[in-house]
């Protein structure tokens, strides 16, 4: 491997998660429906004013977020509570917040494909320099020189608006936004969408409350009798059947899974609700997070005591190995299928869930601890595009590829679900660095494994290199170590002398030395004596038997 390799960072164990999010499905009645979507219609409308309201200041300081949330939520008090004002408004600041981030990742991305072409530019067209290269042909580069000054014209107007403070919220979704240009290739009606769009834009969020009854006064669910009750906004006010202005539904709610704990939340601590509604399937749902206390991470020397689940994320499944303390591979490779491409985001997570819970099932039958997986981000893959020019492919239909897989990969999703459920199944996980773990399991450990099992592949051997990382052992094998049944296996580690071929009296070997003949076992006592050598065997004969002195 020629060039420079750069420092491998050291495995570490992750933090465990900071919240709880757990949801179940609200069986509501026609009444219960009508006023739910008339509060959320009615909150959604408020919401979307004061999006508009907080986008128009621009960046402001803390001192500023403060004095303009406070005067925000004075105004929209009075056509809601005080408490769905609070909620709106915090909503509202967060939308702003994630979408100035955007905007900064946006010309971070922006300014690295303009360093790159720049670059690459100023080599002339099939040469290089160093370990940059120039352009292939001529018309490449004159294309890059065109698609240069399109880079810069984008990044001129991103970093005009972040000077301004103007980012861009759209509330209910950009990709359902523009899907109303594209009706018939999005496989909806335009009635379909019109309610898609409103339901998408409905607000029906309560934040938490720890010092309140039930941790919240807006939506209060009861664990006990199984109440759900809704604080209506002032307008509505008319449709209430509880007092104090408060709407109670008709049918039972309860949390099928971990109940308990939302239960103990609400009885505790604050909980923070949030009502949605699937048109497409004509579906409620009602979900309940919280904040956990912090728990302690294990350290690396308990964990690294007991077999790890060592993982390969790739695109379209999931690759593992149980890897023992010594570094070594225990038990069969198992490859757990992961297909997300082209599916909504409730069947993507919902395949990701099953994923991980297969990984969690195969870390108990194995006897592990932790589960061990690459701190995968692709950062800056993704803001180059195609721009890079390293081993990655960029251009033609490998590019397309590359970008492609690099772009479905869910990283970011996988570790994040990955960290949350193996924590409430007692599980540990340990982030390693994906530095060179593809190149050394192919170079040390796809040949030994593939003869040691049958269906092996380099991902496979990729998880081997990550759990021997998380284990603390170096990716590469340790020299001499030999295979598995080196005695009766023809693996060759000690010198043997050739064969012998045929011998000609003319030219004699044509190849090695003879060899020495083959030792024959001598003839054991109990063997008889061979039989006596008949006459023709022998050149003279005896024609009669020898005479004595006594004849």
């Amino acid at each position: 491997m020629g060039g420079r390799l750069r420092e491998i960072a050291a495995p570490f164990a992750v933090a465990a998660p900071a919240g709880a999010r757990v949801r179940t499905r609200l069986r509501v009645s026609a009444a219960d429906a009508e006023v739910l979507a008339a509060a959320g219609a009615h909150l959604g409308s408020l919401a979307s004013a004061d999006l508009a309201a907080r986008c128009a200041e621009g960046r402001l300081d803390a001192e500023g977020q403060a004095r303009s949330r406070a005067e925000r939520k004075k105004a929209l008090t009075a056509a809601s509570s005080s408490r769905w004002a609070g909620a709106i408004t915090r909503t509202s600041e967060d939308s702003w917040q994630l979408a100035d981030r955007n905007l900064r990742a946006e010309r971070a991305g922006l300014r690295a494909r303009v360093r790159k072409i720049e670059s690459r530019l100023e080599i002339p067209a099939g040469t290089g320099k160093g370990r940059l290269r120039g352009y292939a042909t001529r018309a490449e580069r004159f294309r890059k020189q065109q698609r240069l000054q399109v880079l810069r014209a984008r990044l001129a107007r991103v970093e005009e608006r972040l000077a301004a403070g103007r980012a861009s919220v759209c509330r209910g979704g950009r990709g359902l936004a523009k899907a109303r240009h594209g009706l018939g290739a999005a496989g909806k009606t335009q009635e379909q969408w019109r309610r898609e769009w409103e339901v998408s834009r409905w607000f029906l969020t309560a934040d938490g409350e720890a010092a309140k009854r039930l941790g919240n006064e807006t939506l209060r669910w009861d664990p006990d009798t199984g109440w759900l009750e809704v604080k209506l906004p002032s307008p509505l006010a008319r449709l209430a059947n509880a007092p104090h202005g408060r709407y109670r539904l008709e049918c039972q709610v309860e949390f099928p899974y971990r109940g308990g704990e939302v239960a103990a939340q609400a009885a505790s601590g604050a909980v923070r609700y949030d009502v949605s509604y699937d048109p497409g399937r004509d579906r409620w749902h009602l979900d309940a997070s919280w904040k956990v206390p912090a728990r302690p991470v294990p350290s690396l020397e308990d964990l690294r005591g007991f077999p790890l689940l060592a993982v390969d994320l790739n695109d379209g499944h999931l690759d593992a190995w149980a890897v023992t303390p010594d570094g070594n591979p225990a038990g069969p490779p198992v490859t757990v299928p992961l297909n997300l491409a082209g599916l909504p985001s409730s069947q993507r997570d919902g395949r990701l869930r099953r994923a991980v819970t297969a990984l969690i099932a195969l870390a108990r039958d194995s006897g592990c601890r932790a589960i061990a997986v690459e701190n995968l981000d692709f950062a800056e893959a993704r803001a180059e595009g195609r721009e890079h020019a390293g081993r990655r492919p960029a251009r033609g239909r490998k590019g397309r590829r590359a970008r492609a897989v690099t772009a479905g990969l869910p990283t970011g999703k996988f570790r994040d679900r990955l960290v949350q459920m193996c924590f409430n199944a007692g599980l540990s996980v340990i982030a390693v660095d994906p530095a060179y773990s593809t190149r050394w399991s192919a170079e040390h450990w796809l040949k030994p494994l593939r003869e040691r099992e049958q269906v092996t592949t380099g991902h496979h051997a990729a998880a081997v290199v990550i759990g021997r990382r998380a284990h603390g052992h170096k990716a590469r094998r340790r020299e001499g170590v030999t295979g598995p049944d080196q005695r009766i296996r023809d693996r060759g580690t000690a010198a043997r002398a050739p064969k012998t071929r045929r011998v000609s009296r003319e030219s004699g070997t044509s190849g090695a030395r003879r060899q020495p003949p083959r030792r024959r076992k001598t003839a054991p006592a109990s063997r008889g004596h061979p039989p006596d050598q008949a006459a023709e065997d022998r050149s003279r004969p005896p024609a009669e038997p020898p005479l004595t002195d006594a004849q």
